[in-house]
């Protein structure tokens, strides 16, 4: 993981945050209790192409039969807060309070956008990220039962491809990821993907509104 010298020596706002991802950049705290952030610009980026994204058969089938309530924007903070707990998939998190701060400011002024999957009251998985133009920034995902994280990143790819999405960015890739198709691609083609995307115009909400 690189750590660039701070282009933005500034009090951090949701605004700098929102200038850092279209320029490339995004920030992480070392773990949880860290009190400082830091910017990030990897050398290869982890993206899901949106024209090729891949679903598993197992994956599809449980789709079909699932009985979960899939919600968007309902409760951003008990997804963030799912997401920075360590768990039996994770051992540390890097979303601090600043962060949590941050994409929470976010999230009231619709930058920030959730998918969350929901066994009657209690929330069982989930994922948040960032909308800006056409671009969607996949910050974190989590699950408590299993299969839920990829639950919500297939609806998540369905909800942006629907909307007109031209990038999903995934910032980094893991195993999982790979699964639904994730590649790495230079920093160059990165940016240049990047400048198409915030560009253009994209709908998060383009789903419902085509299911009424």
């Amino acid at each position: 993981m690189s750590k660039p010298t701070d282009p933005f020596a500034l009090e951090l706002t949701p605004e700098l945050i929102i200038r850092a991802y279209q320029s490339g950049i995004f920030p992480m705290a070392e773990d949880a209790q860290s009190t400082e952030l830091f910017w990030v610009s990897p050398e290869r980026r982890g993206i899901i192409p949106l024209d090729g994204y891949h679903l598993s058969r197992s994956l599809r089938k449980t789709l079909r039969s699932h009985s979960y309530q899939i919600r968007v924007d309902t409760d951003f903070a008990a997804v963030i807060e799912g997401c920075a707990t360590a768990g039996t998939d994770r051992q540390s998190t890097w979303i601090n309070d600043d962060i949590r701060q941050l994409y929470g400011a976010l999230f009231d002024r619709g930058v920030a956008h959730t998918v969350e999957v929901w066994d009657g009251e209690a929330l069982v998985g989930g994922l948040y990220g960032l909308s800006i133009g056409a671009a969607f920034f996949g910050e974190s995902m989590f699950h408590r039962k299993t299969d839920c994280s990829k639950i919500a990143m297939a609806h998540l790819l369905e909800r942006l491809s629907a909307g007109g999405y031209q990038l999903l960015d995934t910032q980094f890739i893991t195993d999982h990821l790979r699964t639904f198709g994730a590649i790495e691609i230079p920093r160059a083609d990165y940016e240049q993907r990047l400048a198409m995307a915030i560009g253009s115009v994209a709908d998060y909400g383009a789903i419902e509104r085509a299911s009424r």
